[in-house]
């Protein structure tokens, strides 16, 4: 196994779209990667809540395509975010089981800073020896 750490930014472009289910929000969006980790991502964020008032959370799935430390392939991304009386929690993690190519055998997980919108990463994966 090898343990690596990444780091790296996104560009995001966001757009409501419609809503699921009554009294939930929707988003398409598409990300631009750079540094250590270079592609796009395409996803879908479900939404519910009322982040004005400091209680919110959302879903999200994307599907990056590119390459992270060089090896290139598609990994998918999952992303669990909450927000209770303004203090916010995030989980954001590599699907297991759903990388190709060079990134077949990648599990891990995302840390993200983002301020004044620049979104700064670390990822932290783990891919095992037959990549």
């Amino acid at each position: 196994m090898t343990d690596l750490m990444i780091s790296g930014r996104f560009d995001i472009d966001i757009a409501p779209a419609d809503a699921v289910l009554p009294g939930t929000g929707r988003f398409d969006f598409t990300k631009t990667w750079t540094g250590g980790i270079k592609g796009t991502s395409a996803g879908v964020m479900l939404s519910g809540g009322d982040p004005s008032s400091g209680a919110a959370g959302y879903v999200a799935i994307e599907l990056f395509e590119g390459a992270i430390d060089d090896r290139t392939g598609t990994i998918v991304f999952q992303q669990f975010g909450s927000m209770a009386d303004g203090a916010e929690a995030l989980r954001y993690e590599v699907i297991p089981g759903s990388g190709t190519g060079e990134l077949a055998t990648v599990t891990g997980e995302v840390v993200l800073e983002a301020a004044n919108g620049d979104h700064q990463v670390t990822l932290r994966l783990r891919l095992t020896a037959n990549y």
